[in-house]
């Protein structure tokens, strides 16, 4: 029993390195985004346009991740699909033109979606093993890696360090990182699932759909949040750059912490109720920073919609992995799937809407999702709970 208990708290420390890890690979690209525009010359219309190379890579990926780990367990498709994902990094950095930049991208994007699905089907086999709420933390390392891998570019950029040294130097780093914490992962094997992993329409269990569109109605607002905050801030409330820079960071920072705590909150409350408070938390938080006339007054908002948002998705996810009809792989594949549309359709629709209307109208569309979402939670209480009160809650 003792060795057992060992052998969990490894994984979940290895689990913990692989969601920080690839909030650090993902931060690290980001935080160079300028400097690869500058060097390739590419105005903001046709940057946008091979962005999306990311996101048509992940939505590609991510159908053939779940089969993966149905088929081989999450331990192998995680580790090799973090393996490739640093690899991936290096690819913008050789990019010479618009075209390979698209494609490098749509590599980086494909090995980011498989090892998101592989590392949280780890994640949910860890936290049934724990006999405790771990998701929401295993997230909290994401956003913390985040901030780490862009605060770490900041850096780098400000010494004019050409992205390709950058990335080839995190790469080498973060696959040792990968292969020293290998094997460490639990060993997970799901069998033949009840139903296919690719799960069309159609075959998509009711309370798996509900999952599903509370992940993309989610996602939406992140990717929303993420990028119009700090035009929000600038052209509507006429903020100054450091302020409209701060309504992103307060929002991130607000959802970094509250990912730490949300696996109490989550012990406590129960998934149902952490997902509708934290809908309406979200929903609140952003109706109050589109209301208020000046800069300062929006920060409270958009920090109380980070803390709102924060818990959610770790919460779809870990229970995607727990719908009896599914196997945890396809599960997890489908949830984060659909979330990944709402991710990359949010942005642009803000901006066509922003056209027909005004930008404080257009992300008032984000407050509908968060209030479908709240309106969605009570199909948590259809499935199998989750890893309740914890006895050691540390490890």
């Amino acid at each position: 029993m003792e060795v057992q208990e060992r052998t969990v708290g490894r994984a979940w420390w290895a689990t913990v390195t692989y969601f920080f890890l690839h909030g650090l690979i993902v931060s690290t690209w980001i935080s160079r985004i300028p400097a690869v525009q500058s060097d390739l010359n590419l105005n903001n219309a046709v940057l946008g346009l091979t962005l999306l190379g990311s996101a048509f890579g992940a939505v590609s990926a991510i159908p053939l991740t779940g089969i993966l780990v149905g088929r081989h367990g999450s331990k192998s498709v995680t580790i090799f699909s973090t393996a490739g994902f640093c690899i991936a990094l290096i690819l913008p950095g050789l990019a010479f033109n618009a075209v390979s930049l698209f494609v490098a991208l749509f590599a980086v994007g494909m090995a980011a979606a498989a090892m998101d699905v592989s590392m949280n089907a780890q994640g949910v086999e860890v936290e049934k093993r724990l006999g405790f709420p771990t998701m929401s933390r295993f997230h909290a390392m994401f956003s913390i890696g985040g901030m780490v891998g862009a605060g770490i570019g900041g850096l780098i950029a400000a010494h004019h360090i050409q992205p390709l040294v950058h990335f080839a130097i995190s790469a080498a780093f973060y696959l040792l990182i990968t292969s020293a914490s290998a094997p460490f992962l639990l060993e997970t094997h799901e069998g033949p699932p009840p139903e296919p992993h690719r799960l069309p329409l159609n075959k998509i269990p009711r309370v798996l759909f509900a999952f599903s569109a509370i992940g993309f109605c989610i996602l939406l607002s992140e990717g929303a949040i993420a990028d119009w905050t700090a035009v929000y801030l600038r052209q509507v409330l006429k903020a100054g750059p450091g302020m409209a820079a701060a309504g992103y960071a307060v929002f991130s920072a607000a959802m970094a912490i509250f990912r730490l705590l949300g696996d109490l909150i989550t012990a406590r409350l129960g998934a149902m109720l952490t997902v509708r408070v934290g809908s309406l938390v979200a929903a609140g938080g952003l109706f109050w920073a589109l209301a208020v006339s000046l800069p300062q007054w929006a920060l409270p908002g958009f920090a109380a919609a980070g803390a709102g948002l924060s818990v959610i998705i770790p919460l779809v996810f870990g229970a995607g992995g727990r719908v009896e009809s599914v196997s945890p792989g396809a599960g997890i594949a489908t949830v984060t799937g659909i979330g990944y549309i709402g991710f990359i359709v949010g942005p642009p629709t803000i901006g066509f809407a922003s056209q027909l209307f005004t930008l404080r109208y257009a992300l008032g569309f984000v407050i509908i999702c968060c209030l479908i979402s709240a309106l969605l939670s009570g199909f948590l209480g259809r499935v199998k709970a989750g890893p309740q009160v914890p006895g050691d809650y540390s490890y």
